[in-house]
């Protein structure tokens, strides 16, 4: 440092007034945001691209981040040492959605996720680990895995639906967060997560409802349809992340991991998934909705 910058720094000190500084940094709340944005970006354009693609890449996409959410699950709810149970969680998981793919019967793959629980259930007894949560994570995370790949290869369209449910999916978590951080407010449940609040659930269930209205309009489908489907699937969904922000709750975690930078775990981008495709599966298949977002089922 020259002696005429540090002179000039002691003497705004003397003064009272802080010494000028050179550079500004950026917050970490900004940094953070920003990293989680791009990250964003490019989850969602993997996830467009695969959903086009259909087929084994679908599946075989979503059987990946099934056991990467796997993982994560047996490592918050049980021991340390959580191999085996992962391993017949995992093993489950594939085979379920390997038969999904071929069979539009739904016997098959729930048999197999049962099986695949049971054996998970019995790992985690042998290590003195919660029963019930070494068991759940083969359904929990394995009945929407099969409902998204059932919806992408056994609707006619089926692409135009599954990137229907994401649109709706990614806006709610997004709307959420922006309005939540604009408008701040009450807290929603501050004991399951201390960040959430009203403001940002209204946003978080208006934005994705007209992004679903519009999306709907623009395969000459019914706006208040598709604002009616947008709006319950978006409200699934944030219940499925309080579910989760429960969960984590209870084992003392903040994150269900650190995979994806600015988000957190597997499990903690697809929270919201969990509950949201079963339901799309439901309405597609057992209600009847023909033209959930617009295209013909």
């Amino acid at each position: 440092m020259s002696s005429a910058h540090h002179a000039s720094g002691l003497g705004a000190a003397r003064a009272g007034r802080p010494a000028p500084q050179s550079r500004k940094t950026k917050s970490p709340i900004a940094n953070e945001l920003l990293v989680r944005i791009l990250i964003g970006l490019v989850l969602a354009a993997i996830g467009i691209a695969v959903t086009l693609a259909g087929g084994s890449l679908f599946a075989g996409f979503v059987a990946l981040a099934s056991i990467a959410a796997a993982r994560e699950w047996h490592r918050m709810v049980g021991h340390e040492r959580y191999a085996r149970e992962w391993i017949a969680t995992g093993s489950a998981l594939t085979a379920a959605i390997v038969v999904t793919t071929i069979s539009t019967s739904v016997i098959g793959p729930i048999a197999i996720l049962v099986a695949g629980a049971t054996l998970a259930a019995g790992f985690g007894a042998a290590r003195g680990a919660p029963v019930k949560w070494a068991g759940l994570g083969a359904l929990y995370i394995g009945i929407p895995a099969c409902a998204l790949v059932a919806l992408r290869e056994h609707v006619h369209h089926g692409e135009w639906i599954v990137l229907g449910v994401l649109l709706v999916i990614w806006s709610a978590d997004t709307g959420a967060l922006a309005t939540g951080r604009i408008f701040r407010g009450p807290k929603l449940i501050p004991s399951l997560s201390p960040s959430k609040t009203w403001s940002g659930l209204i946003g978080g269930l208006i934005i994705p409802a007209g992004l679903a209205a519009a999306y709907v309009a623009a395969f000459s489908g019914s706006p208040v349809r598709g604002f009616v489907v947008g709006f319950v699937l978006a409200a699934v969904g944030h219940g499925g992340d309080l579910f989760e922000s429960w969960i984590k709750r209870r084992v003392g975690r903040k994150d269900s991991g650190e995979s994806i930078p600015g988000h957190g775990g597997v499990l903690d981008r697809l929270d919201s998934t969990l509950f949201v495709a079963p339901l799309a599966f439901i309405l597609v298949f057992t209600v009847g909705v023909s033209q959930l977002f617009g295209v013909s089922a």
